[in-house]
């Protein structure tokens, strides 16, 4: 299995400072996809994290209103705390939720949106991410880099259980 790796913006970054949109496709079954992202024993082995990074979910509540708070725990040892609410899911095809991370106190900085659309493409899954209200074009960079990787980690994990 392959993930194709496209992002519909060329580097440096088009997208508007407070947003991001990245596409990929993964060659694997929507429902399969999808479970990914809403399932527990799925998301355990790839949520949260870029390569090298490991993850602790101190809470996971996929369903419109229910909350996740995410520990991802870099190579350096530094802690980075993430939560969010799930304000959509829509098997198989959509999800939305709130992005926040936290300060040292497990206070939230601000909120983003994002929005993942799952498409049928013949037998693989167009995923389309956006992520809106990011602080700025560092910031929307970083999570670029931060979702492709953790996209690579997905590619990864959909190859074991395919």
């Amino acid at each position: 299995m392959s993930a194709g790796r496209s992002s519909s913006a060329a580097s440096p970054r088009e997208e508007p400072a407070d947003e991001l949109l990245i596409t990929r496709i993964f060659d694997a079954p929507r429902e399969l996809v999808f479970a990914a992202f809403t399932k527990n024993e799925h998301l355990a082995h790839w949520q949260g994290a870029p390569q090298g990074f490991t993850t602790t979910v101190e809470k996971s509540d996929i369903r419109p209103g229910g909350e996740f708070l995410i520990c991802m725990h870099a190579p350096d040892g530094v802690d980075h705390w993430l939560q969010g609410v799930y304000r959509e899911v829509v098997p198989p095809s959509r999800l939305v939720f709130t992005h926040a991370w936290l300060d040292a106190e497990k206070n939230p900085r601000k909120d983003t949106l994002v929005v993942i659309t799952f498409a049928d493409k013949g037998g693989k899954t167009e995923l389309t991410l956006r992520q809106t209200g990011l602080p700025s074009a560092a910031s929307r960079d970083g999570h670029a880099t931060g979702w492709e990787s953790t996209f690579d980690r997905l590619h990864d994990y959909l190859e074991t259980i395919r």
